[in-house]
């Protein structure tokens, strides 16, 4: 009887342990022992041109660059009681999956861990149960409404937001990369709209971060009409916002289910842009509600903060690029709330109107539940002129999906001007944020916003001219300045200032923004860096509000 009851209690322990479900988890952890390596070493983590990017807008390297240890992921990726699904070097976390008992165990085993972070928020401690109900309805994920074949109608969605003005002045994106972050680009390599993009070898890439391979002409239709309405091109019928814009496409989203995946792969997928030195980012996504509802948003998550996407959004704002967001087309729900990563503070969330200005209704409600405002801008999303996914037809679709995109490829214009470029290195302040600022002050309702309309439609034109005035008024005899012999092995001259030189500021940072030194007492104008090893440097001149960034290669 005593050997029944023990058989019978472990028949029953390993069936119930073998009904216990595998759950989603981040686990973050404790630190990255190798960080100085890279950060002397900025090209072993990103490209030159991300750290001239950042450079550009003083933005200084730091230890979220730097990848997550690899001794670190690979005992983990040992663990065979989980399954690592992606990870993150800005979040410093690892994607896993594996049993509730699987999962808390690993703090236990491995002491790098610091925190672990279940997606089904009531196994987190101190949690709160979300009861929000999810009806799954994966066919209708991108649905848009096929109105009509219009020919030539991207004409109103540019010219709404004066973005002619910026092309007839010749900014057209042409020194600017755009990452579009989507569910696929089928068709992109063949169709004839996009066949200027690859004859000029517009197209620099992309990845497949949903199917870990190198296949991003794949998958849902939904980012090649996306693209479409930035780098499209048909003479005489069609022209997207960027035309002269160079991309990386890159799908991270999974279009035949909804999972919390699919935000750890987007901060994949944008990780990467920056690693490449995209300049604006595109997303038509967003995320609230799941296959799984326990992992189910709450309007209180749309904070900024809490969500990864949106954490991780924040993060690739502020490494200087700028990430445009659809704010979703949830007006008419009972959800009728911006989306993550809509809710990101640094990110510019678009919302939708029709030919007419009209607010769409479907257009999704801000603000962020902190009570911040969004989305911020608006731009056509009822009845926007796409380039179709299997024919290449010209076609009118809706929704928030293509008023992000067509706000971003204006934006990347803008951010092209030589006027910007310049003043990128006359001023302390982040010039993505001025961008910003221009492009909300310029909006119709930026007196007057509210919670779908935001600031409104902003004028390009307007924004343009603002943005050049709000240096109007700032000194410009730094203009002048150089330095000569550059490169130099020994010494180098100031020349083409005003006044007397003590009455500068000189300061010499390394490429990471470490400061060097600072220059006073100087002899003849003439600066000594014979000491310094080989390499480029950079001289920031200030005097007042203003200042001039100068490269100076040591030989």
């Amino acid at each position: 009887m005593k050997k029944i009851a023990i058989f019978f209690f472990i028949v029953f322990s390993i069936h119930s342990f073998s009904q216990e479900t595998n759950e989603d988890a981040w686990l973050f952890l404790k630190d990255k022992p190798n960080a100085s390596d890279y950060i002397e070493n900025p090209t072993r983590m990103l490209s030159q041109r991300a750290i001239d990017r950042r450079n550009k807008l003083n933005i200084n390297l730091d230890i979220t660059d730097v990848p997550i240890d690899e001794n670190y992921y690979n005992q983990l990726k040992n663990e065979t009681t989980i399954t690592i699904l992606g990870k993150s070097k800005w979040l410093n976390a690892i994607h896993i999956q594996g049993t509730q008992t699987a999962i808390n165990g690993l703090q236990t085993n491995f002491n790098f861990i610091q925190i672990i972070e279940f997606a089904d928020k009531t196994l987190n401690t101190g949690s709160k149960i979300i009861g929000k109900k999810n009806t799954v309805n994966h066919q209708n994920k991108f649905k848009n409404t096929q109105e009509n074949l219009n020919y030539g109608a991207a004409e109103n969605q540019i010219k709404m937001l004066k973005g002619d003005y910026l092309h007839q002045a010749g900014l057209t994106g042409e020194n600017q990369i755009i990452a579009v972050i989507d569910a696929g680009f089928p068709n992109v390599n063949t169709l004839q709209a996009f066949k200027r993009l690859r004859d000029n070898n517009q197209i620099l890439g992309g990845y497949n971060f949903a199917d870990r391979n190198t296949n991003f002409y794949t998958r849902h239709n939904h980012g090649t009409n996306v693209l479409s309405t930035i780098g499209g091109y048909l003479e005489n019928q069609f022209i997207g916002t960027a035309p002269d814009a160079k991309f990386y496409l890159f799908i991270s989203e999974i279009a035949e289910t909804e999972t919390v995946l699919e935000e750890t792969l987007w901060v994949e997928a944008a990780e990467k842009a920056d690693s490449l030195g995209v300049d604006v980012i595109n997303t038509s996504l967003g995320y609230s509600t799941f296959d799984n509802p326990k992992h189910n948003y709450t309007y209180a998550d749309m904070d900024g903060k809490t969500t990864f996407i949106s954490r991780g959004a924040e993060i690739a704002a502020n490494k200087g690029m700028l990430v445009v967001n659809s704010a979703g087309n949830s007006g008419n729900d009972s959800w009728k709330f911006i989306t993550a990563p809509a809710d990101a503070p640094s990110i510019i969330t678009v919302g939708a109107v029709d030919v007419n200005k009209n607010i769409s209704s479907f257009s999704s409600f801000g603000p962020s539940y902190d009570g911040r405002i969004k989305p911020e801008i608006l731009a056509q999303g009822t009845a926007s002129s796409v380039i179709h996914h299997n024919d290449g037809n010209i076609v009118a679709y809706s929704g928030t999906s293509f008023s992000s995109p067509i706000m971003a490829g204006l934006i990347a214009c803008l951010n092209d001007s030589e006027v910007f470029f310049v003043l990128k290195s006359a001023t302390t302040k982040n010039l993505n944020d001025y961008l910003k600022e221009a492009i909300y002050k310029s909006a119709d309702r930026y007196n007057n916003p509210t919670d779908q309309h935001g600031y409104g439609i902003p004028d390009f034109e307007v924004a343009f001219n603002y943005y050049g005035s709000v240096f109007s008024v700032e000194e410009n005899f730094l203009n002048n300045l150089k330095i000569s012999p550059n490169p130099t092995s020994t010494n180098f001259k100031i020349e083409g200032y005003v006044g007397d030189l003590e009455s500068y500021k000189l300061a010499l940072y390394d490429v990471l923004g470490k400061e060097i030194n600072q220059f006073k007492n100087i002899d003849n104008n003439i600066i000594d860096i014979s000491n310094l090893k080989k390499g480029l440097y950079i001289l920031k001149i200030s005097k007042g509000k203003t200042r001039k960034t100068l490269k100076i290669i040591k030989q």
